[in-house]
């Protein structure tokens, strides 16, 4: 039983990126039809993810078995491990966000649920599409982490892979505005 109500440390990234977008694709689905049943299976995937991870959540089963091995491979992208309490964590402020829509929809108080939806779609999307996580962030800033990520040194990282993707065209003049010699003015090679 207490294997069941586990939660992976680490996580796989691409396959939380995936989950993220799968919640996207949920709760637009929801801002655009606003059908309150839809926002039933948002709630107890983040409720199945926070107290089993995958195990219980048809989304989570679907990316780990599923999507998470056809993108890595197709891209050939390799997995990168992240820790798992602070996704745990990211997947609780998930379900208070869809819970608290639920509920608020219920109520007939939908401005509110409008308003959970769109911060959660706001936080996936980064999640998604990013690898920008707001609640692992808060999980370093409130307890700590010393195995996650600073935003700010990934950022860092995939400016520096941009420049080396570019070449010196000497003899070019410099872009208006710019303070950069002639000859080291760069263009895209992509």
């Amino acid at each position: 039983m207490r294997a069941l109500f586990s939660f992976p440390d680490p996580v796989n990234e691409t396959s939380a990126r995936l989950v993220a977008a799968g919640v996207v694709a949920q709760a637009v689905a929801f801002l655009v039809l606003r059908e309150g049943w839809l926002l039933i299976p948002l709630a107890y995937g983040f409720a199945a993810r926070v107290a089993t991870g995958p195990t219980l959540s048809p989304l989570g089963q679907f990316v780990t078995r599923v999507a998470t091995p056809v993108v890595e491979r197709r891209f050939d992208v390799s997995s990168r491990q992240v820790p798992g309490p602070p996704k745990r964590f990211a997947q609780l402020i998930g379900l208070v966000f869809s819970a608290g829509a639920a509920l608020a929809w219920s109520a007939g108080v939908e401005w509110l649920a409008v308003a959970l939806l769109v911060g959660l779609v706001a936080a996936a999307s980064l999640e998604a599409l990013a690898a920008i996580c707001l609640g692992c962030i808060a999980y370093a800033a409130i307890w700590g982490c010393d195995d996650c990520d600073d935003i700010s040194e990934r950022l860092q990282q995939a400016m520096i892979r941009a420049r080396a993707e570019v070449e010196v065209e000497p003899g070019a003049p410099a872009p208006a505005g710019s303070d950069a010699p002639a000859a080291a003015v760069v263009t895209a090679t992509r």
